[in-house]
């Protein structure tokens, strides 16, 4: 499948943004969908992810309660709902998508094989 990610822009300490993470291509009802974010001078980390089907959320602990990721099958594209942003929350993100084996590896990049192509959050103090 071919992933595209988009919803980036400047938001203001406090604020909310969502991203959107389109896919093409056949069987994304299958996938697993993550979102990863790349600060600058720093390595590539884990956000959320939504499992395939049952829509199964996972999260890291310093976006748990602020971001809800939520998908749309029908519409073949996953949501971020980012809520109370702050100046760290400032990074690339990533969505990610692939029929992991198992589900504990959604946080981990190297599992997934498909990306989108990034877009830019910047939160402003």
């Amino acid at each position: 499948i071919q992933l595209q990610a988009f919803g980036g822009g400047l938001v203001q300490a406090g604020g909310f943004r969502r991203l959107s993470c389109s896919a093409s291509g056949r069987g994304f009802i299958n996938y697993t969908v993550a979102w990863f974010r790349q600060a600058p001078g720093k390595e590539r980390e884990f956000v959320s992810a939504v499992k395939y089907r049952v829509g199964t959320t996972y999260y890291d602990d310093f976006v748990k309660g602020r971001f809800t990721i939520s998908r749309d099958n029908d519409k073949k594209t996953v949501y971020l709902q980012m809520n109370s942003l702050q100046p760290e929350d400032t990074a690339v993100y990533y969505c990610a998508a692939d029929r992991l084996l198992h589900d504990y590896d959604h946080d981990h990049d190297r599992y997934y094989n498909f990306w989108g192509q990034g877009t830019l959050v910047t939160v402003s103090s």
